[in-house]
């Protein structure tokens, strides 16, 4: 029997003998592209059953043939794949899935996209707190403060992908926690000095940055107990796709103001940005660019989706050089008060300067943390809300990486291991913690690449670029209506993935019609009262209305709390509610049972069978719950 070669997908074959014949062109049903590859003898499927054709279906070519042939597995060879598979990738489309391992040069490029579109929003942390730090005016300070936040989200990001969910989620700099850090830099012991003395203050002159790094450090321990302890595993127990569909939703419409903002510098430039990837990821996605390898000790021509897998990359770069010949002959307005000054290349060119070649952070480069109970009791409520955040994100990664619902001990893993790069980066002084970023988990819907080993790659890259204030200081200098561009695009495919999970629900139920439309326009308009009324909440304890400020001012929390309340306590049946469809997708036996692997730590699976003791860990693949224990 034969097999066409195929690279690491998620139905892995065993190699027999490697045949001597020449390469061909194989189609890769798994994956949609078409790929080189080499005949294979002997090779037996044990994770799926792939009726292959027989060695005689192959059209054989001769030695001195120069041409490759395309072998179209498509059609009446795939009969055989699994029911539940077909509906898991149904419309996904996918090139690379989550377990495929694409080729080194081009998990590099991938990564390096992932870095370009987590870029926007990690440095805009480390630039809203410049301020209230009192380092607005000092350039090194800022660029060593950005680069210690990528280079901890590069360390979190390997974490979160390979002892973590093991989802391709990448770790970053998260909104949840400038609220409360803001609240806590507002206390009259933290202002700011005359504007004369702060342009020579650092970092390590300041007791306002140890106290922000000792309220993320303890606060941070809470998600830790929340992952390791299973409690975030027994609540999922309650959450269906009533609760899941309004907080994915929300985190795509919750950051239209963002969008808005980057986006009204120039409309017209974020508008060019919009076409270019909607071009490269939609009208393009579908035609191959011919490239040339060198194979076997020759060069073969062969077909590529180019545009379908650097479509976000190539829009922002279309838009950024758009912006920097309009910019070069003068057609952008100089003066910064004018509208379209921000879509200029030039406007911050000085942090290229002022940032160093090289540096290397460390634990305690700033000083060690500092504890009080009200910045602790503050920053809590931002783990909360990012926890809740976070939950919902890792659904709508797995969908659109084509894995299974990810199950209950990757979730607890998850929430650890967030836990643990909050306190890395505490440690390390970002000013901030980490969390799963949902720019990136829509960049895999558009891209179509939802392999893990290119957020490893990513997570790499930050690392390594990170060390480099240079390299990071040059896309400071990406326009903002480019940006805003790409938001418009990401933000949008967020909200329809958390739609798409109304799949499972009856929707000609008024009871669900009811919870959903309450529970998403509830997110929307209780943050804007809240923003709009500040101060209004006065309980006499400071910390306690920091807490209540806190979390009903983070839209993805109000939908999904109130989803998750109205969804358990009105009355409907498993089927009318969509927990029955839900369920059967995460317990479904069969070829769904080999991927939820994909969730399995590596290099550990045997040594956690071989002890009974480590089923009763809720964060361990090996956990059994009580009822199956029993």
């Amino acid at each position: 029997m034969v097999s066409p070669y195929t690279h690491s997908c998620v139905y892995e074959f065993e190699s027999g003998i490697i045949s001597p014949a020449p390469p061909l062109i194989c189609y890769c049903f798994n994956c949609r592209l078409s790929i080189l590859g080499s005949e294979l003898y002997g090779t037996t499927n044990k994770t799926a059953n792939f009726n292959f054709p027989s060695k005689d279906s192959f059209p054989q070519q001769g030695p001195d043939s120069g041409q490759s042939e395309r072998i179209d597995m498509d059609g009446a060879h795939t009969e055989g794949l699994e029911e539940g598979q077909e509906d898991q990738n149904k419309g996904l489309d996918l090139v690379y899935s989550i377990n495929d391992r694409p080729p080194w040069y081009l998990c590099i490029l991938l990564g390096f996209q992932h870095y370009i579109l987590a870029f926007g929003g990690i440095i805009a942390v480390p630039l809203i707190l410049a301020e209230p730090l009192c380092i607005g005016h000092n350039n090194a300070a800022k660029s060593l403060l950005i680069s210690t936040i990528f280079f901890v989200s590069g360390v979190c990001t390997l974490l979160q992908t390979t002892i973590g969910t093991r989802l391709p989620i990448l770790q970053g700099g998260t909104f949840s926690f400038i609220t409360p850090t803001l609240a806590i830099l507002a206390l009259p012991k933290w202002q700011c000095p005359a504007p004369s003395a702060m342009s020579h203050l650092t970092l390590i002159s300041l007791p306002c940055h140890s106290q922000i790094q000792g309220a993320i450090l303890v606060s941070s321990l809470l998600q830790l107990v929340l992952g390791l302890s299973g409690l975030v595993g027994l609540v999922l127990k309650f959450i269906g796709p009533l609760a899941i569909a309004p907080t994915i939703n929300l985190i795509g419409l919750s950051l239209f103001i963002e969008a808005g903002k980057k986006s009204g510098a120039h409309w017209g430039i974020a508008a060019l940005t919009v076409c270019l990837i909607l071009l490269f990821s939609q009208y393009l996605s579908k035609v191959e660019v011919p490239l040339i390898a060198y194979k076997d000790k020759k060069w073969e021509v062969f077909q590529y989706p180019l545009f379908k897998l650097f479509s976000a990359l190539f829009g922002m770069c279309g838009a950024w050089l758009v912006c920097f010949l309009l910019t070069i002959f003068e057609a952008l307005p100089s003066q910064p008060d004018q509208y379209g000054y921000t879509a200029r290349t030039d406007v911050n060119l000085d942090a290229i300067t002022s940032a160093p070649w090289f540096h290397v952070p460390y634990p305690g480069q700033w000083g060690m943390p500092t504890v009080s109970v009200s910045s602790v009791l503050g920053m809590m409520a931002g783990v909360l809300a990012s926890t809740m955040e976070s939950i919902g994100d890792y659904y709508a990664c797995a969908r659109l990486s084509g894995a299974p619902p990810p199950p209950t001990h990757a979730i607890n893993r998850g929430i650890a291991v967030e836990g643990i790069g909050c306190i890395l980066a505490a440690l390390w002084g970002s000013g901030n913690g980490t969390t799963s970023y949902s720019q990136n988990i829509a960049a895999l819907g558009i891209t179509k690449v939802g392999s893990r080993l290119v957020l490893q790659t990513a997570g790499l890259l930050m690392i390594i670029l990170g060390l480099v204030g240079k390299f990071g200081a040059v896309f400071i200098t990406i326009p903002d209506p480019v940006i805003g561009g790409m938001f418009l695009v990401m933000f949008g495919m967020i909200a329809a993935v958390g739609i798409s999970n109304l799949q499972y629900v009856d929707l000609n139920s008024s009871r669900n019609l009811l919870i959903l439309g309450f529970s998403t326009f509830s997110g929307l308009v209780l943050p804007t009262w809240f923003h709009s009324n500040p101060g209004i909440i006065d309980t006499g304890v400071k910390e306690l209305d920091q807490v209540i400020v806190v979390l009903f001012t983070t839209h993805m929390f109000i939908g999904g709390f109130f989803g998750f309340v109205l969804d358990n306590t009105i009355p409907g049946t498993e089927k009318e509610r969509g927990i029955k469809s839900w369920r059967k997708k995460v317990t479904e036996e069969g070829s769904t049972m080999t991927e939820r692997s994909c969730y399995d730590i590596p290099f550990c699976t045997n040594c956690l069978q071989r002890f009974k003791f480590f089923q009763y860990l809720p964060f361990l693949p090996s956990y059994k719950s009580p009822e199956l224990r029993t």
